[in-house]
């Protein structure tokens, strides 16, 4: 799952960035509401976390016109927690969510899950296609309760195909989705981590859909 942060306290947005990156996301980074608006209109993201008092554009006006053309990603808004209205305009304006600072990053960790969740139709933290639960918590992989270890890459891969289980996704959704704005993507390795993940799995949940991407079904397990 890819996500974009738009803060402009550097340190408070490394810190965020760097706490999602090691929950299993990837992260593109934003420090003014001029960039953040950009990069949210031109980049297919699953959840934003949008600072409200942002220099060039505010926050504010970053949602209202993202929400104007169209765009229906999850957005977590970040307030003082003396200004409520803030809050008020940033639920009108379109957001899912908010987080008061100062916040607990754990706190802002779990209202991310419980967003990507809501948005792809999950109700617990934990998703499962036939034998294999992951949980969004802990970044715990199992097959019929036995523990599976995989790498970041082969994780992100798993976690988004679970989160929208029953739909083709393509290979260039995939590529879209698994790495951040300055990774040298390539959509070949997709299929090198689908390979890896069916071997590491030993259920065969993932199919291929000749010329239109990946499905992962419960229905079609074996082992």
């Amino acid at each position: 799952m890819r996500l974009l942060v738009v803060e402009d306290d550097n340190t408070l947005n490394r810190q965020i960035v760097t706490a999602l990156e090691q929950a299993g996301y990837a992260v593109d980074a934003a420090f003014d509401g001029e960039e953040g608006q950009f990069l949210g209109d031109t980049e297919p993201y699953d959840a934003v976390i949008l600072d409200l008092g942002l220099p060039k554009v505010d926050g504010v006006s970053v949602l209202s016109a993202w929400r104007r053309e169209g765009r229906k990603m999850p957005v977590i808004i970040l307030t003082a927690r003396d200004r409520w209205s803030d809050k008020v305009q940033g639920f009108d304006a379109g957001a899912d969510d908010y987080v008061t600072k100062p916040f607990h990053m754990e706190e802002l960790l779990a209202r991310v899950r419980a967003l990507l969740r809501r948005a792809t139709g999950h109700a617990t933290s934990e998703i499962s296609c036939g034998p294999v639960k992951l949980d969004t918590r802990s970044g715990r992989v199992t097959v019929e309760g036995n523990p599976v270890k995989l790498t970041s890459h082969e994780y992100r891969l798993l976690s988004y195909l679970m989160h929208h289980t029953g739909r083709i996704v393509s290979r260039g959704e995939l590529t879209e989705h698994l790495y951040d704005q300055d990774f040298d993507r390539d959509s070949n390795t997709i299929e090198v981590f689908i390979g890896r993940l069916r071997k590491k799995l030993g259920v065969d949940i993932i199919q291929t859909v000749r010329g239109l991407g990946y499905l992962l079904d419960a229905g079609q397990t074996k082992t």
